[in-house]
Formats: structure tokens, sequence, C-alpha cells
């Protein structure tokens, strides 16, 4: 029974070890017109990286999280990171948005959605300066 405990709790250390290192502080955010609900959330008409892997999920999924293109520092390339979704946090007001990743980008963090920048810069700075600065995290 003890060498069983022990091992769960290996696994389990290691899963939150896992997850905890699928985040990043302070990251550059800018901002992009996918305009997914004047384009019937169709991954196709973005064009979107992602699409190749993710055009044919239901129109559920594909609405359920607002978009952005992904190249953090931390966390899967690709069609790896393909689908998947990160808790954004704006650094300055602490304004939070779920968003899923439906495309690359090379400006080394985050290519928001129009409208997912919006509703994270609640204070306008990000408008004005270009940009935001976020931190996120992987999510399940």
């Amino acid at each position: 029974m003890g060498r069983l405990f022990s091992f769960f709790m290996v696994v389990l250390v290691s899963v939150v070890a896992a997850a905890l290192a699928q985040s990043a502080s302070n990251v550059l955010a800018t901002y992009n017109d996918y305009n997914p609900e004047q384009i019937g959330w169709d991954l196709n008409a973005a064009p979107a990286y992602c699409a190749t892997w993710d055009a044919n999920k239901p129109l559920a999924w594909r609405k359920e999280y607002g978009w952005t293109a992904f190249c953090g520092p931390i966390g899967p390339r690709g069609q790896a990171s393909c689908g998947q979704c990160l808790r954004v946090t704006n650094t300055r007001t602490g304004s939070q948005e779920t968003v899923r990743i439906v495309d690359q980008c090379r400006n080394g963090g985050l290519d928001l959605d129009t409208g997912v920048f919006r509703r994270l810069d609640t204070d306008g700075n990000g408008n004005a300066q270009g940009h935001l600065i976020v931190n996120y995290q992987f999510v399940t």
C-alpha cells in the first residue's frame, strides 16, 4: 500500500508540474481581425493555420471561446497547439479571457482576435499602445 501511495504521489506531482510549466508571464499580445462572428466561425475563411485540423469541429466548439494565434515563449507549437485553450490575463488590469488557439503568429506572444483584445483592454491602454502585456496559462 505504501508503494502504491508513493507512486500515486509522484504521478500527481509530475502532472501538476507539467501543468504549471505550460504558462508564461509578461507576454506581448497584439490583435488580428479574424472577425469570427462575421465569417460564421469558419476557420477556413479566417484563414487560420489550424483550419486543416479543426475547421470541421462542431460550430459550438468553434464558437465557445474567442480566437487567438499562438507563438508564445512556452507551450506546444504547430499542430500540437491547435484547438488548445489559454486563460489570458491583462497584467495591467487583471481582466481575463479564455481563448482557443486557431492560428500561428510570429510576434513571440499572442495575436488575439480584436474582440478578445478589446474585452481584455478594460482601461484602453492596450489600444493606445497597440498591444497588451499578458500572462497566459494553458487550460482544459
